[in-house]
């Protein structure tokens, strides 16, 4: 693993996985943003970073900072698809908790010692060869966006009431596990979309509930407005519905733009 920052060694190890499309223009603002997480992460061993770029563009585009050894980046080629892309990271990273983050999200300044706060006791025990039977092993954190608009308030305030009631956080609420945990569902479901949501079934199913970090994670508003901040709320809401209804997500993928399954 790539140090980033070293803390002592009862704290836990972080992989930061970014699947990514055509990023080149914001990846190193990014990169930059995790950077400052990890080494205000005080409880936090070890921190890496993995970008899954299917086309390349992207880790093309990564600063001399960013790149070869000492640069705390790893670039994983992977093939299309943001559930593939993750899951190839998360087969090659080595942390003991897995933070999927999508480019266009920021997490607050201590984000990386709130997902440590949660997930840590169960770590713990893992790290003895115990289950940790009750303690959280699947978090994310609420969701915002960078943009205060009437909309964009009301999404977020379904987003936690969804939380509430459904504990089904969707992947631009920064998605984190335990690598335990990750591995026994099969990482994510091989979906063209709504990977994102089949996980966290997995997670109920499986007889546990997400937990969420008191924080929340920001994500941009850039392709609401681009399509239509209206347009794109319905449709989303209506593809959700209906893959819920048991709509096949291969049929559903077909009415939601490419580039934003990645």
């Amino acid at each position: 693993m790539q140090t980033i920052h070293q803390s002592p060694p009862t704290a836990c190890t972080i992989s930061v996985i970014v699947p990514v499309l055509h990023e080149a223009v914001r990846i190193n603002d990014h990169i930059a943003d995790i950077k400052a997480l990890a080494a205000a992460a005080t409880d936090v061993a070890d921190v890496e970073i993995l970008v899954a770029d299917p086309e390349g563009d992207t880790l093309a585009a990564l600063a001399p900072e960013n790149s070869g050894v000492h640069g705390g980046v790893r670039g994983v080629a992977s093939p299309p698809g943001r559930a593939r892309q993750m899951n190839a990271a998360a087969a090659a990273a080595s942390g003991e908790i897995l933070l999927f983050l999508h480019a266009d999200t920021r997490l607050p300044e201590d984000g990386l010692q709130q997902v440590a706060a949660v997930l840590g006791p169960a770590v713990a025990l893992i790290r003895l060869g115990q289950m940790p039977a009750g303690l959280p092993e699947a978090g994310a954190f609420h969701l915002a966006f960078d943009d205060d608009g009437f909309f964009f308030r009301l999404m977020a305030g379904v987003a936690g009431l969804r939380n509430r009631l459904l504990a089904t956080p969707y992947g631009d609420q920064a998605q984190f596990f335990t690598a335990r945990l990750f591995r026994e569902l099969g990482g994510y479901p091989d979906l063209p979309l709504m990977e994102d949501v089949a996980i966290m079934h997995s997670v109920g199913r499986s007889g546990r509930r997400p937990a969420f970090a008191p924080g929340k994670a920001v994500t941009s508003a850039r392709r609401y407005r681009e399509e239509g901040v209206l347009f794109a709320a319905a449709r989303n809401t209506v593809l959700r519905l209906l893959y819920g209804l048991g709509v096949p997500a291969t049929r559903l993928a077909r009415h939601y733009p490419r580039r934003r399954r990645t």
